[in-house]
């Protein structure tokens, strides 16, 4: 393991000019306890770090202590300014981070040992690839992850996560000893398609087909579109979504980790980052899916449907997505974890990242083994993959 550092922890804003000039790590369980603006301005353009995003979650009860998410978000303070920022959970579980190591916890269970709790550093209930260390520099990135090593240990956790980290973290983190993992979504990348008639032309023949035959029944059935941004949407809208998202929860017997008053939130806070695509049969709304977006990306997160519509999951789930990118300049879609079914709906294989540090030895010399294995399985597969195209896009 790398060298230790001496991090001092505080739980409490400096209280003279002289500790004010110190630079100091502290432990905030409370999003709503940092400046927002100063934590903004770290975390970049990401929707899914800002600090109204977070602050949502906390505020609506979508995590805390009863459910088994604890905030203990990482803020090294710099002359009283708050200087870099890590977003972390003690997690009692593994639901909700999409980078599945339930079997690592039933091994530790197993052998006598607590896998829970352990520390995180995610965005919950969201594989979004994003920055975690938010900070300006290396030095600062390795200082958060120290003390979070360090943290790790004062709570007597069995481990540390960084999920989904992208550049620049990743510098940072393989100056680490941390055991890194590979993973992949499926995201859409524009090449420069004027319009989604140009998508599909660079498709295979058989999917570019299967797509438009799929559109044409939808509209035989009455089935349109409509496009409803954060500022323009209403009430209404908004709970013809959540009915729809909650009834695809019950379908599968459990509960939706996010609440009415979560996106009500989000609606007030952040209106220019969310889009809830509806469609209406006959006019009457039926099924909607919810995404997230900034300058560059869209984020597919969340949908659910009051009635089985042929093609209808497809077409409103990753089709609509694709086709608002193109028209509003955006370069990526990201259609959200797992799914091999969207490679025909022209999302292809990306690479994602996590980062781990297990307390015991053996365990830890354990998984880094299976993560070489488990590497090359990943990359193996990711060759093997059929791409859906004719040709291979530009990059």
């Amino acid at each position: 393991m790398e060298a230790r550092q001496n991090v001092h922890f505080e739980a409490k804003p400096p209280a003279t000019e002289a500790e004010a000039a110190e630079t100091v790590v502290r432990v905030v369980t409370r999003m709503a306890d940092l400046p927002a603006d100063a934590w903004n301005a770290l975390a970049g353009d990401s929707p899914f770090v800002q600090h109204a995003f977070l602050d949502a979650l906390e505020a609506t009860g979508c995590v805390g202590a009863p459910i088994g998410w604890e905030p203990v978000h990482l803020v090294l303070f710099r002359n009283g300014q708050l200087d870099a920022a890590m977003p972390l959970y003690v997690k009692h579980h593994s639901w909700g981070e999409f980078v599945f190591d339930w079997a690592w916890a039933d091994a530790y269970r197993r052998q006598g040992l607590a896998y829970y709790p352990k520390l995180v550093c995610c965005v919950p209930f969201s594989p979004v690839p994003g920055p975690r260390l938010l900070a300006k520099n290396d030095a600062d990135r390795a200082t958060l992850v120290q003390a979070a090593l360090k943290l790790t240990r004062d709570l007597n956790c069995s481990s540390f996560h960084i999920l989904f980290p992208t550049e620049p973290d990743h510098a940072a983190l393989n100056a680490t000893s941390l055991l890194h993992r590979s993973g992949f979504q499926f995201h859409w990348h524009n090449t420069g398609y004027g319009s989604f008639d140009d998508f599909l032309a660079a498709m295979t023949h058989d999917k570019r087909k299967k797509i438009r035959q799929e559109r044409k029944k939808l509209a035989n059935l009455g089935v349109t579109f409509r496009w409803v941004g954060g500022t323009e949407s209403t009430d209404a809208d908004w709970d013809h979504f959540y009915r729809c998202y909650a009834d695809t929860y019950a379908r599968h017997r459990s509960e939706p980790h996010l609440n009415r008053a979560f996106f009500a939130a989000l609606r007030e806070a952040m209106p220019d980052n969310l889009l809830l695509i509806v469609a209406d049969k006959d006019g009457i709304p039926t099924a909607c899916s919810f995404c997230i977006k900034d300058e560059k990306r869209l984020y597919g997160r969340h949908w659910g449907t009051l009635e089985y519509v042929p093609g209808l999951h497809f077409e409103t789930c990753y089709q609509q997505g694709i086709e608002y990118a193109i028209a509003h300049g955006l370069q990526v879609f990201e259609g959200g974890a797992q799914g091999e079914h969207k490679l025909a709906r022209g999302l292809v294989p990306t690479a994602t990242h996590s980062w781990h540090w297990l307390e015991n030895d053996e365990f830890r010399k354990a998984v880094d083994r299976f993560l070489e294995r488990e590497t090359d399985a990943i990359d193996h597969y990711m060759d093997e993959l059929d791409g859906p195209f004719r040709r291979e896009p530009p990059g």
